[in-house]
């Protein structure tokens, strides 16, 4: 049945889905930014520094070190950037779905209201068909 609640259920049923497409997304953007630490992470114990060898090569693994460092801090604030980006998504979903319920429900009370006059109005009737019949019956 229609009702008046219903382009409202619709429209707030897209906007929740909307939502829980973007809570899918913060959730992708959030394991990619782990992955991507534990792979500086890991990229950060391959590095050897040399015991032995001349400056160059003692800079050179000094200077690849603190890039790996400065790459970490940057995954570590990525990683950060995520949670939070996945928290306001959930906030912002649970928010999407109590309007969907709470239009859902309104439309629901709608329909039993219009179902109630249905009836009611059908009860009339059939009283009154049984009200003309029994005339007939009784003449």
């Amino acid at each position: 049945m229609k009702t008046r609640y219903s382009p409202l259920v619709k429209l707030k049923k897209s906007t929740m889905d909307k939502s829980e497409r973007v809570v899918q997304k913060a959730n992708a953007d959030l394991n990619s930014a782990v992955v991507a630490l534990e792979l500086s992470y890991n990229s950060l114990d391959d590095i050897k520094t040399p015991t032995t060898g001349n400056m160059n090569d003692l800079l050179a693994s000094r200077s690849l070190l603190s890039s790996q460092r400065g790459l970490i801090e940057h995954n570590k604030d990525w990683l950060t950037f995520a949670k939070k980006q996945v928290s306001s998504a959930k906030e912002q979903l649970k928010l999407d779905m109590v309007e969907y319920e709470k239009f859902k429900y309104l439309e629901f009370q709608e329909i039993k209201k219009m179902q109630y006059k249905i009836k009611t109005k059908e009860s009339k009737e059939l009283d009154e068909i049984a009200l003309m019949t029994y005339d007939k019956k009784v003449m």
